[in-house]
């Protein structure tokens, strides 16, 4: 009998042999397979662990996914504050357009409405620039960039889109000089639209006019619109010229004080309409046309020539 010194220690007990369990566990997994093929047994249980093992997934791609959307995170940023730059460039590029755009429009809004106003009144001229006023304190008078090279002569009056603005008083070689109809020295014969009742205003300065020489009962009210008569020969009838602002009457005074606004933006337009001089004349009756004409043609025929006398010598005495 052996001694308790020659038995194995439990802990090298030998087990099945190896190849044995690698017997058993492949006809284990065979066997698996196959029930698992025929009858779909395992589908449960592989739900199962794939519910409890999806979060411990989740938890184990977390280091990646928060890499990878770090990574997208400061690829976006650095896009966008490169699209930011760009924009900032191309801000820049067009905001002096930009800035202009409304400025350029109203210009465009004010060239429409004078051409209009040239259709309407069938009249011609041209436009020009206004390029300062004058520093005279006393008088209202600017400066536009026409003058005496294309034409220009002092007398012709002047209009923006919406009514009269002055009248040319001095014309140089490149530029004119116009009078504003509210300066003081500055009268435009007016005819009532309302009513048809004919004056004249004048400049008063400041922006305002003054219909004078109305009588205090005269059918004048706030808000009528006068436009010019044509009785000057120097603007043709029918332009807008101002609007009654107050009329104060008074009976110890003949005439009403009638103050009017111009309607024309007298003190902050950039381009006016110079008018051609007013020609208004009156057809000749055709009977005295062709009685004019038949005596310049007498004129031009003195007809045939008579022989000539043989001249007497006077005898002396």
């Amino acid at each position: 009998m052996p001694g308790i010194d020659q038995a194995p220690p439990p802990f090298f007990k030998r087990g099945p042999a190896p190849l044995a369990l690698l017997s058993f566990y492949v006809a284990a997994s065979i066997a698996l397979f196959v029930v698992d093929l025929k009858y779909h047994s395992v589908d449960l249980l592989r739900q199962a662990i794939a519910i409890v093992v999806d979060p411990l997934q989740r938890l184990a791609q977390t280091p990646a996914a928060s890499i990878g959307a770090l990574a997208e995170y400061a690829r976006g940023m650095d896009q966008l504050q490169q699209e930011n730059a760009q924009l900032r460039r191309a801000r820049l590029d067009i905001a002096p357009s930009l800035a202009r755009l409304l400025h350029l429009e109203a210009e465009n809004d004010r060239l429409r409405r004078l051409l209009d106003m040239k259709e309407r009144e069938k009249a011609s001229g041209q436009i020009a620039r206004i390029l300062f006023a004058t520093r005279d304190p006393f008088s209202r008078r600017i400066v536009a960039d026409k003058g005496g090279q294309v034409g220009i002569v002092a007398g012709q009056p002047v209009i923006d889109g919406s009514g009269v603005v002055g009248q040319v008083t001095r014309v140089s070689l490149l530029h004119s000089e116009i009078t504003l109809i509210t300066d003081k020295n500055q009268i435009v014969p007016v005819q009532v639209v309302r009513n048809g009742l004919r004056s004249v205003v004048y400049g008063l300065g400041g922006g305002q006019l003054e219909l004078r020489y109305l009588p205090a009962n005269a059918d004048i009210k706030e808000g009528d619109l006068l436009v010019t008569s044509g009785l000057d020969g120097i603007f043709l009838s029918g332009f807008p010229v101002a609007r009654v602002k107050r009329v104060e009457r008074d009976s110890a005074y003949a005439f009403a004080r009638i103050v009017c606004e111009p309607v024309a933006a007298v003190e902050n337009f950039t381009d006016v309409f110079i008018l051609s001089p007013a020609t208004q004349t009156t057809p000749l009756p055709k009977e005295l046309t062709d009685q004019i004409e038949r005596k310049a043609e007498k004129r031009e025929d003195p007809g045939p020539s008579a022989p000539d006398k043989p001249i007497k010598k006077s005898k002396g005495r």
